[in-house]
């Protein structure tokens, strides 16, 4: 328990500290966010306020992770050190992503395919060192692996699947990241929610089978503490933006937590949030295309708030209370499955 205070502590101050000295090298060098023109409209102000914060989010949850073993007891496993990697290496293909945006002065960095291709690379690699080097299993499963009724999809399936998650995930929580604070603060709760569970399987580990319980929990506190840092100076009005660098990182990280605790099925629960803003992209393009309509105003979803007159703050706000009740939710679920092996510890 004391590796995990460390470990959430140190992300959050290194982030708060840290984020305000990026924003003032940002600012310097001239970097700043563009702003998409078919945007709503008050969002034009915000031109120019620095992006790539993301690399102080990633930062913070590696300087925690690290200092969270310190503590004995604490060890490196392979699971939590492929967790870590994939979180860096999304990071750098939002990085280039973001780059691209500042130098060319547009909202548009690499090409979907270039965009596509990078995650597909780091999906692909993180699927099958996490097979073959972290040892985990092929089955799917919802609350734990050691349930009746499980599949085992193979390794071929796996992978794929695993490819699936790490993509879908870094996209959902890159379109959820329209808003002052929205991917932040909503993220906080998640990755608060990962933390807990890793913590619970290590406790608990005739029931769940994960010999890196503790170490999936000591990166998931650093990355909720790395968020929750980042967010007080990301909060509206947002003085940095995250950019692609945070959103691709944080959605991986979500997906590669699931897929190495063998909580794979839980994931679009704790994440509701980040389904709903993709589901509704995905209605918007479909219903365009097929019926040359608009399901919303404007896709992703909270875009459509904002133009049927919320305020920002109030989307973002309802937001995050959606997100916190997608986090009770999953975690009453897991909870209810331990009650139901007759445990009430």
């Amino acid at each position: 328990m004391i590796a995990l205070l460390i470990s959430g502590g140190v992300a959050l101050v290194l982030a708060l500290a840290g984020t305000p000295l990026l924003i003032r090298w940002l600012q310097a060098q001239g970097i700043g966010q563009q702003i998409r023109e078919d945007g709503p409209e008050g969002h034009v102000t915000k031109a120019g306020t620095p992006t790539m914060g993301g690399l102080c989010i990633v930062g913070a949850c590696m300087g925690g992770y690290v200092a969270g073993h310190l503590r004995v007891g604490a060890v490196y496993t392979r699971g939590g050190i492929l967790v870590a990697l994939v979180t860096m290496c999304a990071g750098a293909v939002g990085l280039v992503d973001d780059w691209i945006k500042v130098r060319r002065q547009r909202s548009l960095g690499l090409n979907k395919r270039a965009k596509i291709a990078g995650q597909l690379v780091v999906a692909g690699g993180f699927a099958y060192f996490a097979h073959s080097w972290a040892k985990v299993d092929t089955v799917i499963s919802f609350t734990r692996q050691t349930a009746p009724h499980l599949l085992d999809v193979g390794v071929a399936l796996w992978i794929v699947w695993a490819v699936l998650a790490i993509t879908g995930a870094s996209n959902a929580v890159n379109l959820t990241d329209g808003l002052d604070g929205l991917a932040a603060g909503s993220s906080t709760f998640t990755f608060s929610f990962f933390a807990i569970i890793g913590f619970w399987q290590f406790r608990h580990f005739d029931t769940y089978r994960v010999p890196q319980g503790l170490d999936l929990a000591l990166i998931a506190v650093s990355l909720s503490g790395a968020c929750a840092g980042f967010l007080w100076w990301n909060a509206p009005p947002a003085r940095i933006f995250m950019g692609d660098t945070g959103s691709l990182a944080i959605g991986a990280a979500m997906a590669a937590l699931a897929l190495v605790m063998k909580i794979d099925l839980l994931l679009p629960v704790v994440g509701g949030l980040y389904v709903l803003e993709t589901v509704s992209v995905m209605i918007q393009v479909a219903s365009f295309r097929f019926f040359h309509r608009r399901v919303f105003r404007m896709a992703p979803i909270h875009h459509h708030f904002e133009l049927a007159g919320w305020p920002e703050t109030t989307v973002i706000i309802r937001f995050w209370i959606l997100a916190g009740l997608c986090t009770a939710l999953a975690l009453g679920l897991f909870y209810a499955d331990f009650i139901s092996l007759g445990r009430l510890d």
